[in-house]
């Protein structure tokens, strides 16, 4: 009974978080699953807490969106295709992965 309501005090003293703003211009440098490297850009805009996302690399452009929950950023990119997932970093980059984890991407805002 006693931790009851000293929880109920210690949750309600917890600052709340505004969702942080990613909206902008990032430059991309990635890892592909195969090994190979790729760089390019990423523009993002939100809208809430959901995201979209517009990528160039090597010439060719691919477009997604998804949900911003706290730190994380998913990407829902392509169909049949596993999400990118990226963590916001407190330095406004943002570190992802894709291709079920065998594929990096480093985002950091221009």
């Amino acid at each position: 009974m006693f931790l009851r309501p000293l929880a109920a005090v210690t949750l309600a003293a917890l600052p709340t978080l505004a969702a942080a703003d990613l909206t902008g211009q990032y430059t991309v440098a990635g890892r592909n699953a195969d090994g190979s490297t790729y760089t390019g850009t990423l523009a993002l805009s939100q809208d809430g807490m959901t995201v979209a996302a517009d990528w160039l690399v090597g010439g060719t452009a691919y477009s997604g969106y998804g949900p911003l929950e706290g730190r994380v950023l998913t990407i829902n990119w392509a169909p049949g295709q596993p999400p990118v997932i990226y963590v916001t970093m407190s330095d406004g980059t943002l570190h992802g992965t894709w291709a079920d984890g065998l594929a990096l991407e480093k985002a950091t805002p221009k």
